[in-house]
């Protein structure tokens, strides 16, 4: 089969087994082999039976949901520094209280990492990367206020609404309750735990390399590394992910200066005509990176580089689309009408998987309040990011843009790089992956397993740096992360498939059991 892409004024064709690429505006477009879906009948369910650890989670679970509201009623807004060092010092202390030998602060050039050490003497040492800030939050779009962490009353049972109950605090302070549990019944973990908490995931994670730099050559020693997450639909499905998209986040900033228009400060409208604008000048250089539907990008080499679907790959998508196609579902959540080109199921997921993005995150610039006030702005930002798939470089992304820009005429908008990092993703075939996906089939059926999301998340420090698996990975259902009403789901209602805070521990008992292989 041949792989062609084909980049505005270039195409480029290349002999390969694996799939084919057909190219016509400039966005690559792949065509999946569906003949070989993933086969997941040869990964057994996890059937050992924990059955005393279980019963101490049973028995434990009013002060396991205390834990969870004690940690989601301290606020860590990291985007304006409010609880951030409360709640860093509450992961030590909570550490301690564990038995970790090691637990302390790590100072770095932003909000506090936590580091800490469980030594259980075992083969095996299981790495857990966790996040402990949150979003901001409105209190007045809220049912309950966003740092009660009440037990509210909700279509799939009993739930706690907070800021940060799905994402990410609630399902990781229930990771936490089951190793309390191993401990507390068997005196010790079957595997030796290293943690690297961050304060910062919300604003990029600019500084969580910091933390990883004091104990690299420690975490390199780990056999995987797992992010807990509530990864369940309310109908009890399980849609798992190897892999994330990498990121560049930047602005454009158009200022009057020695090109024209007000300098110093906004004028009256009048001038307008005698001036030139600087946002009509920023629109003019956004609308020359694309198409005129915004959908393909016109930088040269913007797509260059992209590492296609491997045989594995294609595997996994291929299962995925047979067996549950989540981007129908999207539509109905999000209200979505129409996809770009009207795509089926496979285009979606191939675009999401491996096209790189354009986006305009928002646009400010003069006056926007209520009524009339007529004004010549002196500046105008633009907030972009692109979601970068396998193989394209953030910062050198940037830089095209920046060329293109400069190339063009439009050197004098500023362009201020605020967050970048590459993709990241690991094999199904790792022991981490398989002892998830053992016991994902005990508790949920058959999950759905995609290479790669959409979105971001900076796992390229495991993957990449440290050479370790990687999975996010959990039962349970959470919704309304970013949002008001953001829920994990403790109790689930009657006929309600998704797992409560009981069987989400279990299921994380289970898991570091099947991983240390005893």
């Amino acid at each position: 089969m041949k792989r062609t892409f084909s980049f505005g004024l270039f195409a480029l064709a290349l002999v390969s087994p694996l799939y084919s690429v057909a190219q016509e505006v400039g966005r690559p477009q792949y065509s999946i082999d569906m003949s070989y879906p993933y086969d997941y009948s040869s990964i057994p369910a996890y059937t050992d039976d924990h059955a005393a650890i279980y019963k101490h989670i049973d028995a434990n679970l009013p002060a396991h949901v205390e834990n969870l509201q004690r940690w989601l009623r301290q606020p860590s807004i990291s985007a304006q520094d409010v609880g951030i060092d409360a709640m860093a010092q509450l992961l030590v202390d909570d550490f301690r209280a564990m038995g970790f030998q090691e637990a302390e602060l790590v100072p770095t050039d932003g909000h506090p990492g936590v580091w800490g050490y469980l030594d259980s003497g075992a083969a095996k040492t299981l790495m857990v990367y966790m996040m402990y800030d949150v979003q901001p939050v409105n209190p007045d779009d809220w049912q309950s206020p966003p740092f009660a962490a009440e037990l509210v009353d909700h279509a799939t049972g009993k739930v706690i609404m907070a800021r940060g109950a799905t994402n990410q605090k609630g399902p990781q302070r229930a990771f936490l309750n089951a190793l309390e549990s191993i401990i507390a019944v068997e005196g010790k973990l079957p595997v030796n735990l290293m943690i690297t908490a961050e304060g910062e995931e919300e604003l990029g994670s600019p500084h969580y390399p910091q933390i990883v730099d004091k104990y690299e050559d420690r975490l390199r020693t780990a056999d995987g590394v797992i992010f807990p997450m509530n990864m369940q639909s309310p109908a009890g499905d399980l849609n798992l992910f190897l892999g994330v998209k990498g990121i560049a986040y930047w602005e454009l900033e158009a200022r009057g200066g020695s090109w024209g228009g007000p300098v110093t400060s906004e004028i009256h409208g009048s001038y307008k005509a005698a001036l030139d604008s600087p946002v009509w000048r920023l629109i003019q250089a956004l609308a020359l990176l694309t198409s005129p539907d915004g959908n393909t990008a016109m930088v040269p080499g913007f797509y260059d580089g992209i590492r296609g679907p491997t045989e594995e790959e294609q595997s996994l998508i291929a299962a995925s689309l047979l067996n549950n196609d989540r981007t129908s579902a999207l539509k109905e959540a999000f209200a979505i009408e129409r996809w770009i080109d009207d795509a089926g199921p496979e285009q979606r997921a191939m675009e999401l998987t491996y096209s790189p993005t354009l986006n305009i995150d928002g646009i400010y610039a003069g006056y926007t309040g209520e009524g009339v006030k007529t004004i010549l702005p002196h500046v105008a930002t633009a907030k972009m990011d692109s979601r970068l798939p396998v193989g394209i470089d953030p910062e050198e992304h940037m830089d095209k843009i920046r060329a293109y820009l400069d190339a063009n005429g439009y050197s004098d908008i500023v362009m201020r790089r605020l967050s970048s990092y590459p993709a990241a993703q690991t094999s199904i075939q790792t022991p981490l992956v398989q002892a998830a996906l053992g016991v994902s089939k005990k508790y949920a059926g058959t999950p759905s397993v995609n290479p790669r999301i959409a979105g971001s998340a900076p796992f390229y420090q495991f993957t990449q740096r440290l050479k370790l698996p990687m999975m996010p990975w959990g039962m349970g259902f959470g919704s309304g992360a970013h949002s008001p009403n953001e829920i994990m789901l403790i109790e689930p209602a009657e006929g309600s498939g998704a797992a409560g805070l009981a069987d989400i521990e279990k299921a994380y008992v289970d898991f570091v059991y099947a991983l240390s292989g005893e």
